[in-house]
C-alpha cells in the first residue's frame, strides 16, 4: 500500500468527550483534511470516529483526536485500522 491507498481508521475517544464540542471538533478537523466518515456519541460516554482517507491524513486526524477541543479531556484513544469501504460521501455527525 502506498501513500495514496485508502484506509479506514476506527477510533474510540475516552474521557470527557460528551457535551464539550468534541464531535464538531472532529468534523472540522476531518473536513479540513478531506476525510470521509462520521463521529458519534456512544451510550458509554465515549465518542466513536470512523474515518477513511490516506494513512498520512488519518494519522494527522488521530493526533487531533488525542488533543480534542479546549473543554475536552481525552484520556485515551483506542484505534483500529482496516481497508476503506468507500461508503461515505463526506464527514458528519451520526446520531
Amino acid at each position: 500500500m502506498g501513500e495514496t491507498a485508502q484506509t479506514r481508521l476506527t477510533a474510540t475517544a475516552h474521557g470527557r468527550v460528551h457535551g464539550v464540542g468534541y464531535r464538531y471538533f472532529v468534523i472540522e478537523e476531518a473536513n479540513a483534511l478531506g476525510l470521509r466518515g462520521y463521529a458519534r456519541n456512544l451510550p458509554n460516554g465515549t465518542v466513536e470516529v470512523i474515518a477513511e482517507g490516506t494513512r498520512p491524513l488519518l494519522e494527522r486526524l488521530l493526533e487531533a483526536l488525542r488533543q480534542g477541543p479546549p473543554a475536552a479531556y481525552v484520556q485515551e484513544v483506542e484505534t483500529g485500522w482496516g481497508p476503506a469501504t468507500g461508503e461515505f460521501a463526506g464527514f458528519r455527525v451520526r446520531y
